[in-house]
C-alpha cells in the first residue's frame, strides 16, 4: 500500500514538474482550457440572474377565460366550479358582467357612451392563475380551458413572462449544446497536450520500457497531467467569470433598478464550483486516455 501511494505521489510531482518546465505552453494550455469552460459557466449564470429578473417583477401568467354572452347563470356556475377543482388551477376571480358595466359607468370619460348602450355587451369571465407557470402547461391549460362549454374565448395575460421563459429555456439548451462542443474541445485541447509530451518524451518511454516499466507506470504521470491541466483550467474559468461579474455587477443593478427589479450578478456557489473542477479534471482525464491509447498502440510498451 505505501509502495502504491509513493508511486503516485512521484507521479504528481513529475507531473508538476513537466508543468512549471514549460511555463509558457502550460499558461497557453489553461488559458485556452478557461476560456472553453469560462464561455458554458458565464452564461448560466447570465440566464439564472435573467431568471430572478422576471421572477422579482411579481408578474406572474394569468388567463382570461370569457363566456359566451348567451351563457346562463348554471352554465357559468358549472364552469366556475370546474375552474376551483382543477389540478392546476391556484386560484380562480369571477368578474360578473354587471360588475363590469358598472365600473365602465364610474369613468367619466366613458360614462356617456356607456349610458347610450341598449344592453351589456360584456360577457361573464374569470382570471385564472396557474399553479405551474412554464409554457408547457399554461399551453395545456388554455386548450382544456377553450374545450370548456360555452366558453367564448381564452386569453393568456402577462404573455412577456411567457415569451421570456420560452426564451430562457431555448438559452439554457443552446448553453448545453455549447458545454458539450466546448467539452469535445477542451478534450481535443488535452489530448494534443499530452500527445506532444508523449512525443518529445520517447527516449525516456523508452528507457523505462527497458527496465520493465508497465503501461500503467508510464501513463500514471500523464494523467495527473491531463487531470491537473483540466482543474488548472477550471480554476481560470471561475476567475475569468469572476472579473466578468464584477464589471456587469453595476451595469446589471442599474438596469434593474430602472424597471423596478430585483437581482444581482452572483458567482458560483461552493457545490456550482466544485461540479466545474470535478467536470473540467474528468475532461482532461478523458482526453488524457484517447491519447495514450492511440500512443500506446502504436508504440506498445513490452
Amino acid at each position: 500500500m505505501n509502495a502504491w501511494i509513493a508511486q503516485h505521489r512521484e507521479a504528481l510531482f513529475l507531473a508538476l514538474r513537466r508543468m512549471v518546465t514549460s511555463p509558457v505552453s502550460t499558461a497557453l494550455s489553461l488559458l485556452a482550457v478557461g476560456i472553453a469552460l469560462a464561455l458554458p459557466l458565464g452564461g448560466f449564470i447570465l440566464s439564472d440572474t435573467v431568471q430572478q429578473m422576471v421572477r422579482g417583477s411579481g408578474a406572474r401568467p394569468q388567463l382570461s377565460l370569457f363566456m359566451k354572452l348567451g351563457a346562463g347563470k348554471s352554465a357559468v356556475s358549472k364552469v366556475a366550479d370546474q375552474l376551483a377543482h382543477h389540478t392546476n388551477i391556484e386560484a380562480v376571480k369571477f368578474l360578473p358582467r354587471e360588475s363590469t358595466l358598472d365600473d365602465l359607468r364610474k369613468n367619466e370619460e366613458l360614462s356617456d357612451v356607456v349610458a347610450a348602450l341598449q344592453h351589456n355587451p360584456f360577457p361573464d369571465a374569470f382570471v385564472v392563475t396557474p399553479e405551474n407557470a412554464d409554457v408547457a402547461s399554461i399551453e395545456q391549460l388554455v386548450v382544456e380551458l377553450r374545450s370548456l362549454p360555452l366558453v367564448e374565448h381564452v386569453q393568456a395575460d402577462a404573455a412577456w413572462v411567457l415569451r421570456m421563459n420560452a426564451i430562457l429555456n431555448l438559452g439554457r439548451t443552446a448553453l448545453l449544446a455549447l458545454s458539450v462542443v466546448l467539452g469535445a474541445g477542451l478534450i481535443a485541447i488535452t489530448f494534443n497536450a499530452i500527445r506532444l509530451q508523449m512525443l518529445t518524451r520517447q527516449r525516456e518511454i523508452e528507457v523505462s520500457q527497458l527496465l520493465g516499466a508497465t503501461d500503467a507506470f508510464v501513463s500514471r504521470p500523464f494523467y495527473y497531467f491531463g487531470v491537473l491541466q483540466g482543474i488548472l483550467g477550471g480554476a481560470v474559468a471561475w476567475l475569468i467569470v469572476a472579473a466578468a461579474t464584477a464589471g456587469l455587477r453595476a451595469p446589471m443593478a442599474e438596469l434593474a433598478h430602472l424597471y423596478g427589479l430585483s437581482a444581482s450578478v452572483s458567482l458560483p456557489d461552493l457545490s456550482a464550483t466544485a461540479v466545474l473542477l470535478l467536470a473540467a479534471g474528468a475532461l482532461g482525464w478523458v482526453g488524457t486516455a484517447l491519447s495514450l491509447i492511440q500512443h500506446l498502440r502504436r508504440h506498445p510498451i513490452r
